[in-house]
């Protein structure tokens, strides 16, 4: 006698962003939290009093890169920020922009762009969920200057860097860095938070992954004259 039907695991996001099947990867994450590093990055800012909590044209701006569905974005609308958000997918702008409230509308700018050959324009806050491994290797260094360039002094980066001991830093395509190679990345910054995240985990499949990410809340620094 058989027993009860078991139900088979659910494919997890790491299982489509693995493959760059981005559309499986939002309706896995839709409707989850906003990242721990950009509620970091934000409640440092409101200490601060640096954003402009009235929102409007005149309120600071931060650039999403690789919005995904919009779960960074829609949680900056919401604290008043002007938001430029970029993905290279369509259909990640098709889920955030109907759950855009009304009177939030007109802070949102929203783009569908590659990381490679990406200008990005000044900006209090650039922030990169999970987003930047995607970036080809060959176009990653452009990418990461145009994103210290774009921070303003006394503005933030928040996101992720991916480790070179984690189990995508094998696939072609993707950027990882040491440790060391990360932190000096970040030359240009102060540091509030550089948390390394080492584990082993499995997909949906039962094949191993292993993580080994760097989560970076760090503030831009100002010139000597303006200290």
């Amino acid at each position: 006698m058989s027993g009860p039907p078991t139900n088979p695991a659910q494919p997890k996001a790491q299982h489509f962003a693995q493959k760059r099947d981005w559309p499986g990867y939002f309706s896995v994450v839709l409707g989850k939290p906003p990242r721990e590093t950009l509620i970091s990055a934000l409640d440092r800012f409101e200490r601060e009093g640096a954003a402009d909590s009235r929102g409007g044209h005149g309120a600071s701006l931060a650039i999403d890169l690789g919005c995904g569905e919009g779960r960074d974005t829609l949680e900056l609308l919401r604290r008043g920020w002007r938001v430029l958000a970029i993905d290279s997918h369509p259909m990640a702008l098709d889920l955030l922009l109907p759950r855009v409230p009304t009177d939030q509308r007109d802070r949102l700018t929203a783009r569908v762009a590659a990381f490679e050959g990406l200008s990005l324009p000044a900006a209090r806050l650039v922030n990169a969920s999970f987003s930047l491994p995607f970036c080809e290797p060959a176009h990653f260094d452009a990418l990461w200057a145009a994103i210290v360039a774009a921070v303003e002094p006394g503005g933030r980066f928040a996101g992720q860097l991916f480790g070179d001991r984690d189990s995508w830093a094998t696939i072609p395509d993707r950027s990882h860095q040491t440790e060391q190679r990360a932190r000096a990345m970040l030359a240009a910054f102060d540091l509030e938070e550089f948390r390394v995240e080492e584990k082993d985990d499995n997909d949906a499949t039962g094949n191993p992954k292993h993580w080994h990410v760097f989560h970076v809340v760090a503030r831009r620094r100002r010139a000597a004259a303006e200290v």
